[in-house]
């Protein structure tokens, strides 16, 4: 280990001549990636790259290692001093790699070129098994979106079945789960004092295996919540109902519950999450020494997409409450707000300013959403308490403090930067914050915030997400009257038109959502119609693991209610109900049976 805090590489190493030019004679922990490596705050293994450097560690990178050879890949660096890291990358592998019609994709936009074939399917499970097939002494530490939303037992839409926790299925010895950077500080810290790993089982926001013989470890600061075990959960959509509810109810609160989940011979145990990172952690994180360029291995091999699209984005905050029933986020990242002081946003800005490429303007200044920026309960013993999975669903909480002006301030002070032409807002927008029609909070700070919005930082389109139409099916979404949009599509275009601005206003539509039937579809095609809306930007829903609108896919109920759901689940009707999108092209559906 090197001297606490004291060396910063300008790339983590990923060769061996690059850790030998560095004087090192092991790497203290060693992460594979089944993404390119781009040493940027929005690519989730050089932000845990970065915190585990500054503490003072020796961390090597191995990015989309190749797993079909005789494994040099992941032999080439040798053994870590203390563990090795797994992630699948920034995007659930299978999501990556198929369409919700199942079929394979043809680029990834994580590779150099776009490119396809650069990882396996579940990388988490592939790279972990073979760094325990040759390295069987090492610990194993997986993380990322696709463990962490796998840290249970979960329906798999590519297996079509409930599948255990991926702690068991790829032999991994802990699991991080969520937004890394506070667990993994304290990993590092405590293992550097001598704790032996495999007696880390109350780190907080970890997920351990347990024989079931062996009794549980003590924590008398948490309650335990003992799920059923997985073996019900598989073969009894009820119980997988009931263990769905209790997870995400836990995963939604501050002060969560340890919960265990008995699976085979082992107690699957997930400890409660740290705090919420408050402005001063968030800031940590963003102003350790990127590069913000992809590591320069990948010269002439192609851009990046995903890198070409955010390199001049700047991410304000973190953590949704929009609870939305198909989404990851909350569980993932959290239901708080964590937000970057301002301090921190415009130092990040102005490091982008001077890198090559840069003409002026900003991609987004956002987050998970646009617009929940600074926003939080007013009083926080409330939120301690609360285990609501939206803040604003099915009714704005009155402990939310919704307030605006913070974000519309820090709009205006990067666009008055010098060398900032505009600053662009591409993420998406949640209106239903700024109407008193469904937000009673509403008024002159969301006014403001929408003219600044709308007249300043449109690159000519705004992207809102309204889903869908249906009253019911947005009700199980957990998302507001298709009427809140017709008036902010109203409000749009009187403020563009008084400006003299020709922008338009897209909407994002999903079908075959739980709930969602063709007649449903029809009515969506009839609505967007009589508002002149061509969609463009819509997806087929896809069942991602342990969120609401996947458990009732697989169940056929909501399992808060139990009330039966219909679900589309059968990929010609998958396809006929998105080609009601396209009702303006030559063979889109414009009534059901057509």
């Amino acid at each position: 280990m090197n001297n606490p805090g004291k060396t910063v590489n300008k790339f983590l190493p990923t060769t061996v001549k690059e850790i030998e030019s560095l004087g090192w004679d092991q790497p203290d922990v060693i992460i594979f990636s089944g993404d390119a490596y781009v040493d940027h705050p929005s690519f989730g293994a050089a932000v845990i790259g970065r915190v585990i450097e500054s503490e003072g560690f020796r961390v090597a990178l191995v990015p989309q290692p190749n797993w079909r050879d005789d494994l040099r890949d992941f032999r080439k660096l040798g053994r870590p001093k203390f563990f090795f890291g797994v992630s699948a990358g920034n995007m659930d592998s299978m999501v990556n790699h198929y369409t919700a019609a199942r079929r394979l994709r043809s680029d990834d936009a994580y590779t150099p070129g776009g490119k396809a074939g650069f990882r396996p399917d579940y990388p988490t499970i592939v790279y972990t098994r073979i760094l325990k097939k040759l390295y069987p002494d090492v610990p194993v530490v997986a993380g990322g979106i696709e463990a962490s939303m796998r840290r249970l037992a979960h329906y798999d839409y590519w297996h079509d079945r409930v599948d255990p926790s991926i702690l068991l299925e790829s032999g991994a010895d802990m699991i991080i789960y969520g937004m890394g950077e506070q667990p993994v500080r304290e990993l590092v810290r405590l293992l550097v004092k001598g704790v032996p790993f495999a007696s880390l089982t109350t780190l907080p926001q970890t997920v351990v295996a347990l024989d079931r013989k062996t009794p549980l470890p003590l924590n008398h600061k948490w309650k335990d919540i003992v799920l059923a075990p997985y073996e019900k959960s598989r073969t009894d959509k009820k119980v997988f109902a009931s263990n769905f509810v209790l997870f995400e109810k836990e995963s939604h609160k501050i002060a969560a519950s340890r919960l265990i989940e008995p699976s085979g011979e082992f107690n699957v145990i997930v400890n409660p999450p740290f705090p919420p990172m408050d402005e001063a952690e968030a800031d940590l994180t963003y102003d350790l020494p990127y590069t913000y360029m992809p590591h320069p291995r990948y010269r002439d091999k192609g851009e990046i997409p995903a890198y070409e699209m955010i390199k001049f984005s700047v991410n304000i905050h973190r953590g949704c409450f929009g609870g939305c029933s198909f989404c990851a986020i909350a569980a993932h990242q959290g239901k708080q707000i964590v937000k970057r002081s301002e301090r921190s946003v415009l130092e990040e800005i102005e490091k982008l300013k001077g890198m090559s490429g840069f003409k002026g303007y900003f991609s987004d200044l956002g987050g998970p959403s646009a617009n929940m920026y600074n926003m939080r309960g007013r009083d926080r013993g409330i939120c301690l308490k609360c285990s609501r999975p939206s803040c604003i669903w099915p009714g704005v909480c009155a402990n939310l403090d919704t307030d605006h002006t913070a974000l519309t301030d820090l709009y205006r002070k990067v666009n008055r930067l010098p060398g900032v032409k505009k600053a662009f807002i591409g993420s998406g927008v949640r209106y239903d914050l700024l109407f008193p029609e469904w937000n009673p909070d509403a008024g002159r700070g969301e006014r403001e915030y929408l003219e600044e919005l709308v007249k300043n930082h449109v690159s000519g389109r705004l992207k809102v997400a309204p889903e869908h139409t249906s009253p019911h099916v947005l009700a199980l979404m957990r998302k507001v009257p298709f009427s809140l949009f017709r008036k902010l599509r109203e409000q749009f275009i009187k403020i563009t038109a008084r400006e003299g601005l020709k922008y338009e206003i897209v909407p994002y539509f999903i079908s075959s959502h739980p709930g969602s039937s063709e007649a449903d579809m029809e009515g969506l095609a009839g609505e967007v119609r009589s508002l002149g809306i061509k969609p463009e930007q819509v997806q087929d829903f896809t069942p991602t693991p342990m969120t609401l609108s996947t458990a009732i896919y697989w169940c056929g109920f909501d399992p808060y209610t139990g009330k039966k759901v219909y679900v589309a689940r059968d990929l010609n009707e998958k396809r006929r109900q998105k080609e009601y999108f396209f009702w303006y092209r030559p063979g889109g559906r414009k009534k059901a049976g057509t």
